[in-house]
């Protein structure tokens, strides 16, 4: 299976996000930012950093990502806004939006270890599309796993959980309540621009 094993940071920097976008949490805020001495963006370019952006945050490889643009195409709708509602519904990203998870990476070898259940039954696909009425919780045998007991308990981590989930109270369970809307996805993202790469 293809892995992105760009560093963290660096890519950030490069597609102009903060990491905290990522789920890591660097203190860059007191650096003065450096001078931007590179020549204006081509339109090519901006469509192409826009996309990169999406793959990048979510974990995708190209192959699986123009795969959602053809279904988001399909879709009815705005073939921009469908595409961000469909990797929003991965289960990866469900895990880590949950705070079941630190970062969506962690997130994605969590699912592949087999650690989740959906509807009670183990799903260890991270693009498995979570639906409506979905219960997604930590397998039973791995609760008691130091991965997760900082989740529970009166120190647990402490996560904002977006409208479409629902968190129950110190437990490892969450349920999809509805689809994710654009405004749910706080990403610095400009759809549009992708849109129009894939449109060429």
């Amino acid at each position: 299976m293809a892995k992105n094993m760009q560093p963290i940071a660096k890519r950030c920097k490069a597609l102009n996000i903060s990491p905290a976008a990522m789920g890591y949490d660097k203190k860059t805020t007191n650096r003065k930012p450096k001078a931007n001495v590179r020549r204006k963006q081509s339109e090519y370019a901006m469509q192409l950093q826009e996309k990169q952006k999406v793959k990048f945050v979510y974990g995708i490889m190209e192959k699986q990502f123009r795969s959602y643009y053809e279904k988001a195409a399909r879709m009815p709708g705005k073939t921009g806004e469908n595409l961000l509602v469909l990797v929003e519904r991965r289960l990866d990203n469900a895990v880590y939006r949950l705070g079941f998870a630190m970062t969506r990476r962690e997130a994605r070898q969590l699912v592949n270890h087999g650690h989740f259940t959906v509807n009670g039954h183990k799903v260890n696909i991270p693009s498995y599309l979570v639906k409506v009425g979905d219960v997604i919780e930590v397998k039973e045998s791995s609760r008691s796993s130091v991965k997760f007991k900082r989740f529970v308990g009166e120190d647990a981590i402490i996560v904002n959980v977006p409208q479409w989930l629902e968190k129950e109270k110190n437990t490892l369970k969450g349920t999809v309540t509805k689809m994710p809307a654009r405004e749910d996805i706080d990403l610095p993202i400009e759809e549009h621009l992708i849109v129009e790469l894939y449109s060429k």
